[in-house]
């Protein structure tokens, strides 16, 4: 499919609108981590405020809180809210996985109730996936939904759910057929982390914050109307989640291509005293995030066309988590020993976030499904390899 890689008067329009208003908006100095109690309370603030200009969720109905924008508006959104260094997403989990996913599996009610909030900033979601024995393989969880009239009893234990510390609300899978095994027997359940019956315990991460967190689940009670769609459809949902999750949403290429434009600044101050090799590992940082928001461009143009992402989503997921990673490492060779000092340090200089942001880029070819399950996916389903 040819691309016009030209940009309409009215996206230029939108785009200069995007950028005056990050301009005006965007906090002056950094938010604390979002990972904190006190970062979690600033970013609700700023979620808000994204609200108040509706952009909470651009692709989203204007009904729902977003602009009713294509995905090549998205783009030019993400493009600008990077440039502008807007703060976190706080609420990814839940305006780039569940909504989404309740955008094409819930009910009128569903929608009307969960996703203007959400677009908000005043419900704040976490994933409830993992479990202490299913992470890479999650059909073999072991959380139950027992039904009982028009009510689900939750019981289990989920781990790993990122920010469900601060977040509001969950959404999880559970087998609501005591007798199923793997895939079949899951239903996809929403639930409110401060219930009777719920648990939040955190978990720090490397850096001591509380980012992760696992949720017990000791007889909690939820209504039936609290399930995305039919009873027992719960894999094949996760898996539409799990598409966004490695497809388009999560991961923009606007989030690379400014981070590989700032290895580029810290390569030039860099340069002199570089390592052999290093002049090319940022190079080919530079060319590989453009080359995945050309893709992701084509992939956008065609999905608006009527067209479908499938197993492409596995592909994706592999080049963006190791291109981070490639990008971080490099950072960490340019800076040295001092890549080792956290930002605050006394002889920092420029280190920056780089230590946070190559810490996190450790866990990219684990989160969103491993990078050997998504090369067993390839391998099987798209260059139809035996087992």
């Amino acid at each position: 499919m040819a691309i016009d890689l030209r940009y309409t008067p009215e996206q230029q329009a939108f785009r200069a609108e995007v950028r005056a208003w990050m301009a005006a908006k965007v906090p002056k100095e950094p938010l604390a981590s979002l990972d904190t109690a006190e970062g979690a309370v600033q970013h609700r603030a700023w979620e808000r405020t994204l609200n108040e200009g509706r952009w909470g969720m651009v692709t989203w109905p204007r009904e729902y809180g977003g602009r009713g924008c294509n995905l090549v508006e998205w783009l030019i959104f993400e493009e600008e809210y990077y440039r502008a260094g807007a703060p976190g997403r706080l609420n990814q989990n839940g305006i780039f996985l569940l909504g989404p996913t309740l955008m094409e599996f819930g009910t009128p009610e569903q929608k009307a109730r969960y996703l203007p909030p959400m677009a908000a900033g005043e419900e704040v979601w976490a994933q409830a996936w993992s479990e202490p024995q299913a992470g890479s393989d999650l059909a073999a969880l072991r959380a139950t939904a027992t039904r009982e009239g028009d009510t689900y009893v939750l019981r289990g234990h989920k781990i790993w759910s990122s920010r469900a510390v601060f977040a509001d609300w969950a959404f999880g899978m559970f087998r609501t057929d005591p007798g199923s095994e793997k895939h079949k027997g899951i239903s996809f359940v929403l639930f409110p982390l401060k219930h009777p019956g719920v648990r939040v315990r955190g978990i720090p991460q490397i850096d001591g914050e509380t980012g992760f967190a696992e949720i017990y689940l000791e007889e909690a009670r939820v209504p039936v109307a609290n399930r995305l769609g039919a009873e027992g459809q719960g894999w094949h949902i996760a898996m539409a989640t799990a598409g966004f999750e490695r497809g388009l949403m999560l991961r923009s290429p606007a989030r690379f291509q400014m981070t590989a434009k700032r290895l580029i600044e810290l390569y030039r101050r860099h340069a002199a005293a570089a390592e052999p090799g290093l002049a090319s590992a940022v190079a080919q940082a530079w060319m590989d995030a453009e080359a995945y928001a050309l893709n992701t461009y084509r992939t956008a143009t065609r999905l608006m066309a009527g067209g479908s992402i499938g197993v492409e989503a596995s592909l994706n997921k592999i080049f963006w988590s190791e291109l981070d990673l490639a990008m971080h490492r490099a950072a960490m060779s340019l800076l040295g020993a001092r890549a080792e000092l956290e930002k605050h340090a006394p002889d920092a200089g420029d280190v920056g976030n780089w230590l946070d942001g190559f810490l996190f880029s450790l866990a990219g070819p684990i989160y969103a499904g491993t990078n050997e399950v998504q090369r067993n996916i390839i391998a099987e389903r798209l260059l139809k390899m035996p087992r």
